[in-house]
């Protein structure tokens, strides 16, 4: 059985792999959905990441796709209290921004459609720097007093908005974010480390990253001269031009050789052996795409293996 990680200072345990819901309902509908999350709690996962804005961007959806179905797979389990389900405020068509009115909306339409009195964690999506962090921080606080969530969390905030919104909580005596949700990978570093990953450490604040593998860079599919069919082609193929890109698909594969072991897992060990990292988020659309992502709970690379991996991404 895979140990499960505490998550920061709450008191929420989690698998070290999340899986990420943005496919659900874009390129997996719903019976392909269930049955991805079916193997993934089969194989001991109980995290599960989604949006309510998810997947507002396929013509014809409104937003809320991918927590709908996740809400009906929940129901049609009866597995609600072995899951723990994370979701965000802000970017919903119908519900943007981060104002106190709206927060409060925008959760309560998920609860809707997740099918359930609570969310586990609720996170910022994006942070709007135009609303005061008191405004933000005391809505979520009503939200966790009335049981409707459980922790709080942020995600594509800058250091000087975290710190501020960390210290109000303190202050004040508020809910106070347990986790961090940033840009982070090994073609992405300084996304993350630097400002953010210190004050995650400073407050015990844990990082569930997401774009774990660099829009699918890091499966190793995307070599030079060929060419992948997939809908976030474009953005991964670009780290091929780069030499930090090439420099990681070569450590990537001399250490998955070693292993006997696949490249996404390579990859997703090196995130989840990060300081603060609780747990990288990872999507799969099919079933056959979840082993090599369910890896990171077994494979421990060496000293010297992370050392290689940071090196070559430097």
């Amino acid at each position: 059985m895979t140990s499960l990680r505490k998550l920061g200072s709450s008191d929420l345990e989690v698998f070290p792999l999340s899986l990420g819901g943005n496919v659900f309902g874009w390129t997996a509908d719903e019976t392909a959905s269930f049955a991805v999350l079916d193997a993934y709690a089969a194989a001991g996962g109980n995290f599960i990441d989604t949006a309510d804005s998810y997947t507002a961007w396929i013509e014809g959806n409104s937003g809320g796709e991918s927590e709908t179905i996740i809400g009906r797979w929940v129901q049609a389990r009866g597995n609600r209290d072995d899951v723990v389900i994370a979701t965000k405020v802000s970017q919903h068509p119908e519900f943007p921004g981060l104002s106190a009115d709206n927060i409060k909306a925008a959760a309560d339409a998920s609860l809707r459609r997740l099918g359930t009195d609570h969310i586990d964690l609720y996170y910022t999506h994006f942070d709007k720097p135009e609303v005061p962090v008191e405004e933000i921080v005391g809505a979520l606080d009503e939200l966790v007093r009335a049981g409707k969530v459980r922790h709080i969390a942020a995600s594509n905030i800058t250091p000087e908005r975290l710190q501020e919104s960390l210290e109000f909580s303190d202050r004040e005596g508020l809910a106070r974010y347990v986790a961090l949700q940033p840009h982070y990978n090994l073609v992405s570093r300084d996304t993350y480390e630097g400002g953010l990953q210190d004050l995650a450490a400073r407050f015990g604040i844990a990082a569930v990253p997401y774009f774990a593998l660099a829009a699918g860079f890091l499966t190793g599919k995307y070599r030079p001269g060929t060419t992948v069919q997939s809908a976030r082609a474009a953005g991964a193929a670009k780290h091929l031009d780069t030499e930090r890109g090439r420099n990681v698909l070569t450590a990537l594969d001399e250490i998955a050789q070693a292993h006997g072991t696949e490249i996404p897992t390579v990859a997703l060990a090196w995130l989840a052996a990060q300081p603060t990292v609780a747990a990288p988020i990872a999507s799969a659309r099919t079933v056959e795409q979840l082993p090599a992502l369910l890896g990171v709970a077994q494979l421990e690379l060496t000293a010297q293996e992370i050392t290689r991996l940071t090196g070559a991404s430097a």
